[in-house]
């Protein structure tokens, strides 16, 4: 889905804050257009209300999704409107007090006032006009999306969905918990893979875990990583690569991972002879974590100071494609399975009900079903949905879940419907943040103070009742 229409239920809150603004209200009581702008908030209430059920129809029904995509439209040309309002009014009352300040008659500062605003300037004539001529047209369409709204059947519903194009966030060499189920086997056989010494052509071997996104490869190599049987590869190194094989950027990420120390050179060349240098004559072991390109020449480039190793060095690489796996490894891969329903039920159970007494809970049989249905096998579908529920404590909150029509979504899709369920049930302030966030490009380090500021400037961070400061609410 794109950004505008993942912002949109947000977005509306946004437009009924400035609907609510004193200036804005004051320009409107003045051009007598203020019952307009009543009826505008009016409509965009009875959208809001139906907001939810059109975001979760849109995912299978055309109409619904072009409805909303008028809506989207509609609510960034009201936006412009009242931006021109308060515009214009900030422009009116300047030019009246520089009327005032430059009269030095007590008379005359009684009568410019109501001068500039019965006589006003030919662009402030003109601007009425415009003015309203948007406003009309503004409210046309208004009644028009009302109008649709009834006739697509939408209707109030609680909560929200929306379809959001899921980024997989940065990884780490630290594993996410002590316990992880269903891997036990996997590990014993990747361990076995990286302490085995075989004789080869080259100083290194590469071990490429290939599966689904989901499945649990990322934690299968945290786990082999931070095992003690691997203590005795000296340097290690993790670095998560993305769908951006920058070799420059690559290079410097094991370089900085094996000295514990940051690297300030742009030249590939001296970056690589520096890490050929920290790696010659060593045993290492280097993670390439979510590596997507196919590009041979580029890990060709990468993998040259990887020969200054001991013999027994080893580098395992995660992919979801078995033609990267082919590209820079051997024929041979390890292919990772979806985990069991039962090893997939222990996964939802810790992040649903971790701390707590799950025999009060009485989980029903025909729950624990639908549950291990939904996850189809995959650690981080299991995870994410017993995350989204561990604080929904009705039965009809667990069956309004496991029942949501985005589960329906076709499979080929790489956005798991879970994930899309997490935003559903984000509150919309919070939806607003995490929207925002989007505008950056996939793997870009945030810097607290500075997307806290940037979500001031945008308005997404509102003054509390309790009076807290706005950097501390961000």
């Amino acid at each position: 889905m794109a950004v505008g229409e993942l912002f949109l239920s947000a977005f509306l809150q946004v437009l009924f804050d400035r609907l609510a603004s004193p200036d804005v209200l004051r320009f409107a009581s003045q051009e007598g257009v203020r019952s307009k702008l009543q009826k505008w908030e009016e409509k965009l209430k009875m959208i809001q209300a139906v907001l939810n059920d059109a975001e979760e129809k849109q995912l299978t029904d055309r109409a619904v999704k072009i409805w909303l995509d008028d809506l989207r439209d509609l609510a960034y040309d009201v936006e412009d409107m009242l931006d021109e309002f308060a515009t214009e009014a900030l422009g009116r009352k300047l030019k009246a007090e520089h009327h005032e300040s430059s009269s030095s008659s007590k008379v005359r500062n009684l009568i410019i006032p109501a001068y500039v605003k019965i006589i006003q300037s030919p662009s402030a004539v003109k601007f009425d006009f415009t003015m309203r001529s948007k406003i009309k047209g503004i409210t046309s369409r208004l009644e028009v999306i009302c109008k649709q709204r009834v006739e697509l059947g939408l209707q109030v519903v609680c909560g929200g969905t929306s379809s959001l194009g899921w980024q997989r966030p940065p990884s780490t060499c630290l594993p996410p918990e002590p316990v992880v189920y269903g891997r036990e086997e996997d590990k014993r056989k990747i361990l076995e893979m990286v302490l085995r010494d075989e004789p080869r052509d080259v100083n290194y071997s590469v071990i490429p875990i290939v599966g689904m996104g989901g499945i649990g490869k990322t934690t299968l190599a945290q786990l082999v990583y931070n095992d003690r049987e691997v203590e005795q590869f000296k340097p290690r190194a993790w670095v998560c690569v993305s769908d951006d094989f920058d070799v420059l950027r690559i290079t410097k990420a094991i370089l900085e991972s094996t000295t514990l120390s940051s690297c300030d050179l742009k030249d590939l060349n001296q970056v690589q002879v520096q890490l050929n240098e920290e790696l010659v004559g060593k045993k290492f072991l280097i993670v390439l974590d979510d590596v997507w390109s196919k590009n041979y020449s580029l890990w060709d480039i990468l993998k040259r100071p990887f020969l200054a190793g001991a013999p027994g060095s080893k580098i395992i690489v995660t992919t979801r494609s078995v033609d990267v796996a082919l590209t820079i490894g051997p024929v041979k891969y390890y292919p990772l399975e979806l985990l069991s329903n039962d090893d997939c039920w222990s996964v939802f159970m810790k992040h649903a009900f971790e701390g707590r007494n799950i025999e009060a809970c009485q989980i029903s049989e025909l729950i624990r079903e639908k549950v291990v249905e939904k996850c189809k096998g995959l650690p981080l579908a299991a995870r994410t949905l017993g995350g989204l529920l561990r604080c929904k404590h009705r039965d009809e909150e667990w069956e309004d879940v496991l029942n949501s029509k985005i589960w329906d979504l076709s499979e080929d899709s790489d956005i798991l419907p879970v994930l899309r369920l997490s935003y559903h049930h984000l509150p919309s302030h919070l939806k607003r943040c995490f929207a925002y966030c989007s505008i950056f490009p996939k793997d870009y380090q945030l810097e607290e103070k500075e997307v806290v500021l940037l979500w001031m400037a945008e308005g997404l961070v509102e003054q509390s009742i309790d009076n807290k400061q706005m950097e501390d609410l961000g």
